[in-house]
């Protein structure tokens, strides 16, 4: 599990892998500081790499948010499988700032779906031509190219199944080409995670949006994730109504350029926002706190005590260290766990965590100035003091002169 090698995610190969092995790690089990001095020294190494194993793998809990985003996919895609008229399938967005979950939430709400797409189907492709042997891949997951161009998104999604790009290959026929893997392997939902790398600005990226638009009249499912979605002008810069908890798009000004299709992209796509966790209300401070109980119960910690992330002062502390993001608050409990088992203290508190430095926590304000005796200051200030102008030779005028 620590040495060996795992295919690429934005393949069939490395989908499955994901999605197998996915929630699988078993952590370790729980000692005392005195059974584990009595392990041989080669067991006890064994023991502490299995630990950090564990440390360092903290597991996907139902979070409010996670559980927001789940809903959505779950509703989305059990009514798009379910449509025989409609060729056009509504698409979903998920948008948030960076270490908000958005691409781990994304994944399971995936692997949950086509878990039960195939025991639904048997693991059987219900398109599948008879004397076929096509892969049967309900969930296809690439990233947006760094680059992106109708060309490029059509490769990565024929990269995923590893099929063969022929040289020289017209747009025409890489779409063409892209319209019949997915129907024969069975495809019902696509992950385009990174949608953000689009800027609208840009011809290549507008049609790029044009061909996401065309797929979902594949009986596809778009879902799509992204940092900031409403910035980048995806769907227009959209404002979020308190009042109904939904983005608002503000009317178009005009529909000659690019008007028709922008808002087409708005009404098929259904935008969510996720969130970090928040420490205003008692559900939400509750919800903070059942979240680190999760991961306090997947440390392994020799001297760890129960509500040593959650009693006292820490969920306060661990608040405002991080904001509330999740992937921040990771980062720093497994940074915690490795520097308690390296030093030795076997135990995550506030004074080791003080020493873990998180990019948000970095010093804004200049050092102290430094102590200068009193005598030294007396000598600074008289150096500094101004010296009188020498006014010898200055000219005083004819007053000066007739005086004397």
């Amino acid at each position: 599990m620590i040495l060996g090698s795992r295919p690429p995610l934005d393949t069939y190969a490395g989908w499955q892998h994901y999605r197998a092995n996915c929630g699988l790690l078993i952590p370790a089990s729980k000692i005392s500081p005195r059974r584990w001095s009595m392990l041989p020294e080669s067991r006890q190494y064994d023991y502490d790499l299995y630990r950090e194993l564990t440390n360092a793998n903290l597991p996907l809990q139902d979070t409010p948010m996670h559980d927001k985003v789940g809903r959505l996919i779950r509703r989305r895609l059990s009514g798009n499988t379910r449509k025989r008229d409609d060729q056009t399938r509504a698409g979903v967005m998920i948008s948030g700032w960076g270490n908000y979950g958005k691409t781990a939430s994304v994944r399971s709400a995936g692997a949950v779906f086509e878990d039960q797409w195939l025991k639904l189907h048997s693991s059987l492709n219900p398109g599948a031509l008879p004397g076929t042997r096509d892969l049967h891949a309900p969930v296809v997951y690439v990233s947006t190219p760094v680059t992106a161009t109708p060309k490029s998104l059509c490769a990565s999604i024929l990269g995923f199944f590893r099929a063969p790009i022929r040289k020289g290959t017209t747009l025409p026929e890489l779409v063409r080409h892209v319209a019949d893997s997915v129907h024969d392997h069975g495809v019902k939902t696509l992950i385009l995670d990174d949608i953000s790398r689009l800027r609208m600005h840009r011809a290549d990226d507008q049609d790029v949006l044009d061909l996401m638009r065309a797929f979902m009249s594949l009986d596809v499912t778009l879902i799509l994730t992204g940092v900031n979605i409403p910035g980048i002008g995806l769907l227009r810069e959209a404002t979020w109504n308190k009042t109904t908890r939904q983005w608002e798009m503000p009317p178009l000004e005009s529909t000659r350029i690019h008007g028709l299709e922008i808002t087409q992209t708005e009404h098929r796509f259904e935008l969510i926002e996720l969130d970090r966790f928040r420490y205003v209300t008692s559900e939400q401070i509750q919800a903070f706190v059942d979240h680190l109980e999760g991961i306090e119960q997947h440390l392994r910690l020799l001297n760890a005590k129960k509500g040593m992330l959650t009693a006292g002062t820490m969920p306060e502390y661990l608040m405002r260290r991080t904001g509330g993001v999740v992937g921040l608050l990771g980062r720093l409990l497994e940074d915690g766990a490795q520097e308690a088992m390296e030093s030795g203290k076997e135990l995550i508190n506030q004074s080791l965590l003080d020493e873990i430095v998180l990019r948000r926590d970095e010093i804004t304000q200049p050092p102290d100035e430094p102590v200068i005796p009193a005598d030294l200051q007396t000598a600074v200030k008289r150096r500094r003091a101004k010296r009188p102008r020498n006014t010898t030779l200055d000219d005083r005028g004819p007053t000066a002169h007739t005086g004397a």
